[in-house]
């Protein structure tokens, strides 16, 4: 992985080299191994290199054979040496980067759908006036940018282009999507003007100054659906799976894996081992200390399994009040989830061993693996009752519930919701549609696109939506900015764009399959897991927060929440922010999802000030 940023002057100014050089300084981490910038006239870009394909040469940014075409590239091609082959091009490297340069001298801008892999790059080509940015077809890779009559600017991260566009301030109208999300789903941010590239699109920036969006891949469509039986779909899924690790093994440096124990993590490290012949594999797994939630004993039985060498790590209340903040600035964000410091943590561990990890990201949402896809029909034709019925029922009923009962209350609060898009969203959703109007005093004024878009059952609707706005603009994030907080670089072989592909002509019957969740997947991992892993209810990564909030953060808490420099206390409700602390510290209500939410927020506030004015 690497670091990109760059600047197009509108006015016709020279690019200044001293900005290049700041924004290129605050993506050191994504690419410590070397740096690099170019300027051409009013147009500049900067590079920050993580090498992990052809070592000791592919610099950049860096020009085509004519000289008139400039790349800046962040991420890996992993058919890179198969299109080298197709391509009659006067070579220089052996890398990826000068491949896509070669493809864009073929195909044009076009060619960007020949490759695969997890890119994000820009291109300049001086002959037509154009600037190009280009995103992967999942968005595994980040891109941002950023337009007004002066200047153009975009990076990898948005703590960059702060000394090409000057001091922002927050987009309001985003937070009611972060506070639906967690997240803000492209093309939006939490920073006015800054909007993030969405997946699977590129932009064109004319030589008039005008912007063009255009997607160049999306979804099959609900007409693509395969008619096969149950076996051939485990046929197809478990080819497709070969291939893509066959791919996310292209390396000139060791590859790991992380291993929480779960089905999709233990079924990736079982196929890198059996294509690695069984040696040299590093695992990675992540503890709590607390054994309502730690894992480690499945992750080291599945290492015994696989023959990997098996490293792990224990993460504490400490870790999470003394990387808070500085994880925030990482992530350009609030941290979605208590998870994100534990996967930085994992991070951390795993690059003291590789520099590349394999993770399982992904096939919940392309293969149905959450609880809730049990009940997809169901949210959807939820709708048949009543809204006002649904409305004054349901949330007396989840106030009523114990603490105890959370999971059940996540079900009652998705299914009050008015509109099938928004109990679609409500399943991860940590305030519903009238406490988000309650805290920011108004409704929502975007719409709910991922969650309106999808077509077909009930099932293939909600993955879609949640490939797009839960996946990409959530998990997909945490996990490129943890890992670059630690230099790493993470690649998910669930997104292989082939699998993707496959997974949505797969009918819905395979997927959820009488009741199991994920059901192909398990079938394709029965050939190489123990039936006890394989068959376990789903955990996933759940870090023991709630204890942490009524012990050594509940201070914490009231503090950033209620304090006379709050950034929620003087944006939200205070009524209601203080009768989430309330409530959670006398136990009555587990609050814990939607405290972490409003303090995920508080923190990054606070370091997305002090970093942007440092930037103006």
């Amino acid at each position: 992985m690497c670091g990109i940023a760059g600047v197009r002057r509108l006015d016709g100014a020279p690019v200044d080299p001293a900005v290049l050089a700041e924004m290129a300084k605050r993506l050191h981490h994504r690419g410590p191994d070397d740096s690099g910038h170019w300027v051409g006239g009013s147009t500049g870009f900067a590079h920050t290199r993580l090498s992990i394909i052809d070592l000791g040469a592919s610099a950049q940014p860096m020009a085509d054979k004519s000289g008139r075409k400039t790349i800046a590239f962040n991420g890996e091609i992993l058919n890179y040496q198969e299109l080298r082959t197709e391509l009659h091009y006067p070579f220089r490297t052996g890398g990826d980067t000068e491949t896509i340069l070669a493809v864009h001298d073929r195909w044009g801008i076009d060619g960007v759908t020949r490759l695969r892999g997890q890119f994000a790059y820009a291109l300049d080509d001086a002959d037509t006036g154009e600037l190009h940015l280009v995103r992967d077809r999942l968005g595994v890779l980040p891109l941002y940018y950023y337009v007004d009559d002066e200047v153009f600017a975009f990076a990898s991260e948005i703590k960059a282009l702060f000394p090409a566009i000057g001091a922002r301030g927050v987009d309001l109208a985003s937070l009611h999507d972060y506070l639906a999300h967690r997240s803000v789903p492209a093309p939006h941010t939490l920073v006015d003007g800054v909007r993030k590239l969405p997946q699977g699109h590129r932009l064109t920036l004319g030589r008039d100054g005008q912007v063009r969006l255009r997607a160049y891949w999306e979804l099959p469509g609900a007409d693509e659906v395969l008619d096969c039986t149950p076996e051939d779909a485990v046929r197809l899924v478990t080819e497709a799976l070969d291939a893509s690790i066959a791919d996310a093994l292209v390396a000139d440096v060791p590859v790991g894996a992380y291993l929480s124990g779960g089905i999709d993590s233990s079924l990736i490290c079982a196929l890198t081992a059996k294509a690695r012949g069984g040696s040299g594999l590093h695992t990675f797994a992540a503890g709590f200390g607390d054994p309502r939630v730690d894992e480690l004993h499945w992750a080291k039985q599945v290492a015994g399994v696989v023959g990997s060498e098996h490293h792990e790590v224990i993460v504490t209340a400490e870790d999470f009040r003394d990387s808070w903040a500085r994880l925030s600035w990482h992530r350009d964000a609030p941290l979605s989830e208590p998870a994100d410091v534990a996967v930085f943590r994992l991070a951390e561990l795993a690059r003291t061993q590789v520099k590349v990890v394999l993770s399982g990201e992904g096939s919940d949402e392309l293969f149905g693996g959450y609880p809730k896809y049990r009940f997809a029909q169901a949210t959807r034709w939820a709708g048949l009752v009543p809204a006002g019925l649904r409305g004054a029922v349901l949330p007396r009923l989840e106030r009523r519930l114990p603490a105890s009962r959370q999971r059940l209350g996540v079900a009652v609060r998705a299914m009050a919701e008015a509109s099938a898009a928004e109990r679609m969203r409500g399943w991860f959703a940590p305030f519903t549609e009238r406490e988000r109007t309650t805290l920011l005093g108004g409704g929502a004024s975007r719409a709910l696109d991922p969650y309106r878009r999808g077509r077909g059952d009930a099932l293939r609707r909600m993955l879609y939506a949640d490939s797009h706005a839960w996946l990409a603009d959530n998990l997909l994030e945490r996990g490129d900015r943890m890992s670059m907080a630690a230099s790493l670089e993470l690649r998910p072989p669930f997104l292989d764009h082939r699998l993707v592909e496959l997974a949505f002509r797969l009918p819905s019957s395979v997927k959820v399959r009488g009741g199991v969740t994920k059901w192909v997947v398990k079938e394709v991992a029965r050939r190489h897991l123990p039936a006890e892993v394989v068959d376990r209810p789903k955990s996933g990564f759940k870090v023991p927060l709630d204890a942490w909030f009524r012990d050594g953060l509940r201070e914490m808490a009231h503090d950033l929440l209620t304090g006379p420099s709050s950034f929620v206390a003087d944006t939200l409700d205070r009524t209601a922010v203080r009768t989430l602390l309330d409530e959670h510290s006398s136990g009555v209500r587990n609050e814990q999802p939607r405290l972490w939410t409003l303090l995920s927020l508080e923190v990054w506030h606070r370091e997305f000030a002090r970093t942007a004015q440092v930037g103006s």
